[in-house]
């Protein structure tokens, strides 16, 4: 997605919105219409969801430079337009041809790698000290578990190790450990990046098994790890991969992509289409039976959620909500796996070298990790609950 050509400067310095102050516009409902200027498959493979967008390439902005038709390309009215592209250089320039011509541009502050690098953060409990972070741009969420002057961190990105560390250190705490609930598709770990900096990586028995390049310790079905004075209790939860694990602190169920708040996770990502149905029903099997010790008042807090439907953080539900939200808790088995396997959508992108380096059978670096995982995560399976 890196586009590495020298863009022109704007004649007059133009203004910017930070990706944050989108953000809230977004969640808020207010006005927000979108200029998109990088190419068609681009904003194909990934784009911002917004009440109004209009796309437009650069290449036809340079070329109504030229023969000075910008006014020409599109009618924006009075209306604010957010001008976006890759790293927030063209659109930049695009804003400055619109300003020019009267209308009221801004520019996305860093475009979509701006976007892609928002990062927010939302407490869910305070006995222990949970929080939960939510990237936007891709709806991946994961969970900060402070007890005492101990922290660990479940499902986390490598883009934002550090922040991880800083975090816990402000609550007074060391980060001891990093979990991931399972081997992850659709972004590239942090717990390699961590465990190089002393964090104790750890991994359910069965993600492991896949083949774990590096040195990691494994919880399994009932097993603990233990935080200050909080203990992080593995809850199988296999049908998205054979070692999605949950990982249950209090009243929270953390469950990566066992189950999420409006839908369920996809069941072909490890072996494929062939095996799918057999997944399909071991998550039925998960979702019916091995949860069905929980009571209603648990609470979930998911791997990921939709950043296309305008909810607000903090993203968690009860599961006793989630029982009458989400069909399959009335469906049978076949019923299920039948709209399941039939309702995947479009693979993550990349998602088989995104593997492949979390399993350590790729190395990368952070430039080319942080590109793997840009676009939507796609992790779920079928529409919202409503479907």
């Amino acid at each position: 997605m890196s586009d590495e050509r020298d863009y022109p400067e704007p004649d007059e310095p133009v203004d910017a919105i930070e990706p944050a102050e989108l953000a809230r516009r977004l969640r808020a409902g207010e006005p927000v219409h979108l200029l998109d200027t990088r190419n068609r498959d681009e904003i194909e493979q990934w784009q911002i969801d917004a009440p109004r967008r209009t796309d437009v390439p650069y290449m036809r902005f340079q070329a109504a430079e030229v023969t000075d038709t910008v006014g020409d390309l599109v009618e924006f009215g009075d209306e604010e337009v957010i001008v976006v592209c890759a790293e927030g250089e063209a659109s930049a320039y695009v804003a400055g041809l619109l300003e020019a011509e009267g209308v009221d541009a801004v520019n996305l502050d860093g475009g979509m790698y701006g976007w892609a690098r928002l990062y927010e953060s939302y407490v869910l409990s305070e006995d222990p000290l949970v929080v939960q972070y939510a990237r936007p741009s891709s709806g991946c969420l994961a969970y900060l578990v402070v007890s005492g002057t101990e922290a660990a961190v479940v499902d986390p990105l490598r883009a934002f190790a550090g922040r991880y560390v800083e975090d816990a250190r402000e609550h007074g705490a060391v980060l001891s450990y990093a979990l991931d609930t399972h081997v992850h598709a659709d972004h590239v770990s942090g717990l390699r990046e961590l465990a190089g900096g002393g964090v104790g990586p750890v991994l359910p028995r069965p993600a492991a098994d896949r083949g774990y390049a590096d040195p990691v310790a494994t919880v399994a079905d009932g097993e603990t790890v233990t935080v200050g004075d909080t203990t992080i209790e593995a809850v199988a939860a296999p049908g998205h991969t054979t070692g999605m694990t949950a990982y249950r602190v209090g009243d929270l169920l953390l469950t990566g992509d066992g189950l999420f708040l409006r839908r369920v996770p996809r069941p072909d990502l490890q072996e494929g289409d062939a095996a799918a149905p057999e997944y399909a029903r071991e998550l039925y099997r998960t979702l019916t039976e091995r949860f069905a010790s929980f009571d209603d008042d648990l609470r979930v807090a998911p791997g990921h959620f939709d950043p296309g439907d305008g909810t607000a953080g903090p993203f968690v539900a009860t599961l006793g909500e989630l029982r009458e939200r989400l069909p399959v808790f009335g469906e049978t088995e076949d019923a299920f796996v039948e709209r399941i396997t039939t309702a995947m959508g479009p693979q993550p992108a990349n998602y088989r070298e995104v593997i492949a380096v979390n399993l350590g059978r790729e190395s990368v670096d952070d430039e080319a990790a942080f590109e793997l995982e840009l676009g939507p995560n796609n992790c779920a399976a079928g529409g919202a609950a409503a479907d």
